[in-house]
């Protein structure tokens, strides 16, 4: 299909997609796709406005009836995953397979939140008082702005808006300004649902396109009590203190620099299968790409040449094609932020394999690399510093307190896992003292979150989390209520205020 034609299967219109100033280029090729309208700084305060009157309302909707809006959602997803999938694909890069799994993500988390729209539960406390009870309930909190990467264009918002709709939160979506046809897809498929629904407040779930000004309405915005904002630490560092400043709820997922240690024990062909697609999938885009290897020095070299001789054979090319599974950079400034690291990467003492510009075999226009892998005399500055590229910094160590201190001396702290056959080694990455990550795993990569768990990491990763477990806490407001069914009133604590 050409792209008009993937477009126009998503639902996309001629009119959606001509006759604004955002233009919007493909990185398979390059090739200008759309011209998109953005919002109007000077609407944003309307647009809030409308969340909040949606409040209101929604709020008011029993919590299974809120369900029943995302339920209909993962039916519109599941009848539409192949077209905004291939969207996914020319718009983010990524390898069709990816494409579509991120809409299952979509899929996944609006089942997950169809079933916690039945299981918002509070606590029912003992009371130290006579004839008293006391309760938790959890009441919704208002608007939820969703800020969003280009990388996951439409997983993340999915995430937070299941979640956010059942628990009786509009959403206001801020879509990357490299992703905005996904965006725009993807509302298509919520009016859809919202249509069927029947009775949806208007302004429940809205859009906004745009630069800084759009997202700053946002970050500073009362109206707007959270802001889930995903992207860079520089990102994350501006929006987070801007948001608590007004009392605000900042959700925040930030960077990775996840590492995989490799022990004696390991079974090293899972072990390189698994160090190959964490470290190249989405073309090492993803904020939990397995960046740093720390593998046990009696094994390293065995390693690195597996790693090599499986990098050389991997196929990078145009992502529609079923045999791809290095498509492109999202644009040329990151390919020539990753040769740049890899020029630093050398000068500090390190063995690059790969790395090299692609131009040949592939979509000119579009900015393709082999996978780097960087042998380091130990963590330099350049390793500490996350690259959204595929670089594998490799390094060693002796004993397994030496690894964990390697994996943690990072400013980062999203993801990592350890691979190993020994039990001992397993419990103590995951021990307190181990791993001081978000997650941990064992003998699996880093990458590949499923929506059961709760997603994100700690340090300059932002501390949110988002998607399964307990998450839907972070979109409520906890009520601790105490209900009096006496004819006295006891003061806790044994007070006496007898007058």
């Amino acid at each position: 299909m050409t792209h008009d034609e993937i477009l126009k299967a998503a639902g996309l219109t001629n009119a959606d997609l001509t006759g604004g100033t955002l233009a919007v280029h493909s990185p398979i090729d390059g090739a200008e796709i759309a011209k998109v309208r953005e919002t109007d700084a000077a609407d944003m305060a309307s647009i809030m406005a409308r969340a909040q009157q949606a409040f209101k309302a929604w709020r008011q909707v029993p919590a299974p009836r809120r369900g029943e809006l995302v339920r209909l959602l993962g039916e519109e997803l599941r009848a539409a995953k192949d077209e905004l999938g291939a969207v996914v694909t020319l718009e983010a890069g990524k390898i069709t397979s990816e494409g579509l799994g991120e809409v299952q993500e979509m899929i996944d988390i609006c089942d997950f939140a169809v079933g916690l729209s039945r299981q918002i539960y509070g606590l029912t406390i003992a009371s130290e008082r006579p004839g008293h009870r006391m309760m938790e309930t959890w009441h919704p909190l208002g608007p939820c702005a969703v800020i969003t990467a280009f990388n996951f264009p439409v997983a993340v918002w999915s995430w937070n808006t299941a979640l956010a709709l059942v628990c009786g939160d509009p959403v206001i979506w801020k879509p990357s300004e490299k992703t905005p046809l996904t965006a725009m897809a993807s509302m298509k498929i919520m009016e859809r649902a919202l249509k069927r629904f029947g009775d949806a407040p208007e302004g429940l779930v809205q859009l906004v396109i745009g630069g800084p000004a759009v997202g700053e309405a946002l970050v500073n915005s009362k109206d707007v009590p959270i802001v889930s904002a995903t992207g860079s630490t520089r990102m994350g560092g501006i929006v987070g203190p801007k948001v608590s400043a007004r009392w605000g709820r900042p959700i925040l997922e930030l960077g990775g620099n996840n590492a995989m240690i490799v022990a004696p024990s390991a079974d090293l062909d899972m072990a390189v299968r698994a160090i190959v697609f964490s470290a190249v999938g989405t073309a090492g885009q993803r904020c939990t790409s397995l960046r740093r290897l720390i593998a046990h020095n009696s094994i390293k070299d065995d390693l690195v040449a597996k790693l090599a001789k499986a990098y050389a054979s991997l196929p990078v090319g145009d992502p529609r094609k079923s045999t791809t599974l290095v498509g492109p950079l999202i644009d040329h400034a990151a390919r020539d932020r990753m040769q740049a690291a890899l020029e630093q990467a050398k000068s500090e003492g390190g063995t690059v394999h790969g790395g090299k510009t692609v131009t040949s075999g592939v979509p000119q226009g579009g900015a393709y690399v082999e996978p780097a892998i960087a042998e380091m005399p130990k963590q330099t500055e350049t390793v500490r510093t996350e690259t959204f590229a595929p670089i594998l910094y490799v390094m060693g160590y002796e004993t397994l307190e030496e690894a964990i201190a390697i994996q943690n001396d990072v400013p980062q702290g999203l993801s990592s896992c350890i691979f190993t056959l020994n039990l001992r080694e397993a419990e103590a990455f995951l021990s307190a003292a181990g791993s001081d990550c978000g997650i941990a795993n064992v003998n699996i990569g880093p990458s590949g979150a499923e929506i059961g768990g709760a997603f994100g990491g700690e340090k300059e990763t932002g501390g949110g989390r988002e998607s399964g477990s307990d998450a839907w806490k972070g979109y409520m407001r906890r009520q601790t209520n105490t209900i009096n069914y006496s004819a006295q009133l006891p003061l806790a604590q044994g007070v006496k205020f007898d007058f």
